[in-house]
């Protein structure tokens, strides 16, 4: 919620599908067997909500995964650039907002939810049905190209980001084995280290395939919580690593169960995350100040201790990769199996997994520039997600049982807000896209850059 891109989250996106129940019941099925406990009582839901759905822990632990990942690692370079005041202020105000806006669209489906009696309701059909209360006729009209919209953005997204997780799982291995050589257990020197070359990265991005085409068959996120917390772990020692490495020698060194508890679980993970950037990014800088490089990783000595920073999130996003897949993968999925007979459902379905996760790899080896092309991604997908949407939303959907005019002035304010770095993001993605005699960095990984280790 998705930084790193054009929008707050560092996976770009706003994940929000309230559908917590495990993805083998469709939802006609569902409401055939519990259409008795679908007439919004609160003495009744409580049954429907203990039978299906993910926990408040279980979704907590989605929720923070989907928005921390190698976008954190990048943040001190970013409060270098803004400012050490403007930069946390900015953090600060960004995590406000997409937190709000992702409470606007909880709000919006429940209230939809609520209103058309079903069980759940994703983005992409919120978006729809907030149309379809629009007061223009013409919106009414065209709603379902919300949906679609919606859609488009969330697969390109998705699956844009898997692109990235490919070459960042490839690259930093790389990185790490041709440093082994010059690798010590003394962390108290930061000497430079002579790379041993090895194979291509591309190679690497391939050893990795058969463990994403394994980690995609999980279709449940119940048992990807699982994976979720592996990858919480890992990244939180990782950074509990750096934090005690920049904190000691500082210059100041003195889809859940109970739906209705989801807006207090979203609050504390957004809560939760807007610390974490934080923290990170002003320790982070002020650590190390105008010499911080694009990955705070890059800045740590070459011992094992922080060479194992890398491994850990090596080993987070691979793990991160089947969440971020699930998503384009509910969208697809559904509807390519809906072609074609029951017997031949089981076996579409893993041809479309799999073909999925290749075409992620294979944009990985062919595109030369992929961190500008996620920029790109991001700052038009994320943009419009994460920002513009909502707030029209939240207009659309209760702009004829009356709204105050602060209100609408509030969602117009964020709505240009996210415009905003749609144009400013694009416009910088695409100048640099035809700028290649620029060197390629990537400002949110270690990828693409050579790990030059300077004494402090």
């Amino acid at each position: 919620m998705p930084g790193k891109k054009g929008a707050w989250s560092p996976q770009g996106t706003v994940d929000l599908k309230l559908d917590l129940r495990p993805p083998l019941e469709s939802a006609k099925e569902l409401q055939n067997k519990d259409s008795s406990l679908l007439d919004g009582s609160p003495s009744e839901l409580p049954v429907l909500e203990k039978t299906q759905g993910i926990t408040a822990f279980q979704a907590l632990i989605h929720l923070i995964k989907c928005n921390v990942g190698t976008g954190v690692l990048g943040l001190p370079l970013a409060v270098k650039n803004a400012g050490l005041l403007v930069g946390p202020l900015s953090l600060l105000a960004m995590g406000f907002v997409a937190c709000h806006c992702m409470h606007i669209l909880v709000r919006s489906a429940q209230r939809f939810c609520h209103r058309l009696n079903k069980p759940f309701m994703d983005y992409g059909e919120t978006v729809m049905r907030g149309l379809e209360a629009s007061p223009s006729s013409w919106l009414r009209d065209h709603a379902h190209w919300g949906r679609h919209l919606v859609t488009f953005f969330l697969i390109f997204t998705q699956l844009g980001f898997c692109c990235v997780y490919i070459v960042f799982l490839a690259d930093n291995l790389k990185q790490v084995v041709e440093a082994v050589n010059g690798t010590t257990t003394n962390c108290q020197n930061n000497e430079t280290v002579v790379l041993t070359p090895t194979m291509d990265s591309r190679l690497y991005m391939l050893a990795f395939l058969p463990f994403l085409l394994l980690l995609v068959l999980i279709r449940n996120l119940r048992v990807l919580s699982i994976f979720s917390m592996l990858a919480n772990i890992s990244m939180l020692v990782s950074l509990i690593i750096i934090a005690q490495y920049i904190a000691q020698v500082l210059p100041l060194e003195n889809k859940m169960k109970d739906t209705r508890r989801f807006p207090a679980i979203l609050s504390l993970g957004m809560s939760i995350i807007t610390a974490l950037y934080i923290g990170i990014a002003v320790l982070g800088y002020l650590r190390f100040g105008d010499d911080i490089k694009a990955s705070i990783t890059l800045n740590l000595p070459n011992c094992w201790l922080y060479q194992s920073v890398k491994l850990l999130y090596i080993a987070g996003i691979l793990c991160s990769y089947a969440l971020q897949f699930y998503v384009p993968a509910e969208i697809i999925i559904p509807f390519a199996i809906s072609q074609v007979s029951k017997r031949w459902a089981l076996l579409l379905e893993l041809f479309v997994r799999f073909a999925m996760v290749c075409l992620t790899c294979i944009l990985a080896i062919l595109v030369p520039r992929l961190d500008l092309v996620l920029s790109l991604v991001g700052s038009m997908s994320s943009s419009a997600l994460a920002l513009i949407i909502p707030p029209l939303l939240e207009i659309t959907t209760y702009y004829s049982e009356g709204m105050s005019p602060l209100t609408i002035a509030k969602d117009a304010l964020i709505s240009i807000l996210g415009f905003l770095g749609f144009v400013v993001g694009t416009y910088q993605a695409l100048h640099e896209l035809i700028q290649p005699e620029h060197p390629v960095t990537f400002s949110n990984s270690t990828i693409f850059i050579q790990a030059k280790w300077h004494s402090t």
